[in-house]
């Protein structure tokens, strides 16, 4: 057992924990579609959090066009860019299931509010994009060490 958590352990995501259920947030997901990839913005409420370790996963909740839509994102994903919040919330419960239900005004979930909110929400937001131009740099590195070892063995076979 002690194998499998060191192996869980190395693919954890360091930043991946700046967000609480209740928060509005913006999840930046890359979708692959053939060779091309691109980022797709997911903002929506969490609603809850499950599982622990590098299986966790977070859903978040978004009205579309008059009808809820909810998306199960894992935590740990190496195709999440980042996780943005937009406002944290205050709620007293760990599952906001009954948000799917609510109508109107009982669908908001009330703002955090308060002397150092803003300050650290400006931080979290700054170590989210500093996390996520340090992967996207660490994934440009990579391709550019394949693309030079395939353009090696290109020239050798000429």
């Amino acid at each position: 057992m002690d194998i499998i958590k060191s192996i869980e352990e190395k693919q954890k995501r360091a930043s991946a924990q700046g967000f609480n259920v209740g928060d509005t947030v913006k999840v930046y997901f890359k979708i692959v579609e053939g060779k091309t990839e691109r980022i797709q913005i997911y903002e929506g409420v969490v609603i809850c959090k499950k599982g622990s370790g590098t299986r966790q996963t977070f859903t978040v909740r978004k009205e579309s066009y008059g009808i809820g839509v909810e998306r199960v994102f894992p935590m740990h994903s190496p195709r999440i860019t980042k996780v943005e919040i937009i406002r944290p919330g205050k709620v007293r419960r760990a599952k906001l299931y009954y948000l799917r239900d609510a109508i109107g005004k009982n669908k908001k979930v009330k703002a955090l509010v308060g002397g150092n909110v803003a300050a650290e929400l400006a931080a979290r937001n700054a170590r989210a994009d500093a996390a996520a131009a340090a992967q996207e740099a660490e994934i440009k590195k990579e391709f550019l060490e394949e693309h030079e070892a395939e353009s090696v063995t290109d020239k050798k076979k000429k």
